[in-house]
């Protein structure tokens, strides 16, 4: 092979390199992208309690037998300040002052407690998860979906919430709405 054709090879083989790495790098970048309902993080939605077992008396301790654990499974931990996670109605709780430690989980209760490291409460004195049907959605600082849960089926707006708590349907057992149900996110 003669010199000349041997740096024709050379520049041809590094041309086609470069427009290699160029198509390749806009693949990635392209499906690296979170679309436009998720963002791309470390934290989700693990489970969700939305009955809590036993009777259902409306007290504190029901209250609090309903909740979403919130996990990060990254290696370093994830300042949660203004997240928000909410349901399809619209109730809205905030992260305030909360460092998700690495690789740990939350428990958000829907009752009144102490906030500690592993257990949050929303201080409310009504249910916010719908037993039948609903919607987590957990929503970073700047408003944008981290991830989302749902369960069972959309009910008729006539019957919404009353019906699904007045009746005694799976009370003793509880709902735990884990990773196998409905996900919307970014494919994790």
């Amino acid at each position: 092979m003669s010199v000349s054709s041997s740096v024709a090879v050379r520049r041809l083989v590094a041309a086609a390199l470069a427009a290699g790495t160029l198509v390749g790098s806009a693949a990635v970048s392209a499906s690296a992208a979170p679309g436009p309902r998720a963002e791309r993080s470390s934290v989700a939605i693990t489970r969700v309690q939305s009955d809590a077992p036993g009777v259902d008396g409306r007290s504190n301790r029901s209250l609090n037998g309903e909740w979403v654990e919130v996990t990060n499974s990254a290696r370093r931990a994830v300042a949660l300040n203004g997240w928000t996670l909410s349901d399809r109605d619209g109730n809205r709780y905030t992260f305030r002052h909360y460092r998700l430690a690495a690789r740990s989980t939350v428990r958000v209760h829907t009752g009144i407690g102490r906030d500690t490291f592993r257990d949050l409460y929303q201080d409310r004195r009504r249910e916010v998860w719908d037993n039948r049907s609903d919607v987590a959605t957990l929503r970073n600082d700047r408003g944008r979906i981290v991830d989302v849960v749902s369960w069972g089926r959309p009910m008729d707006r006539d019957h919404g919430r009353t019906a699904g708590r007045g009746h005694d349907h799976g009370r003793d057992q509880g709902r735990d709405h884990g990773r196998d149900h409905d996900r919307r996110h970014d494919g994790r």
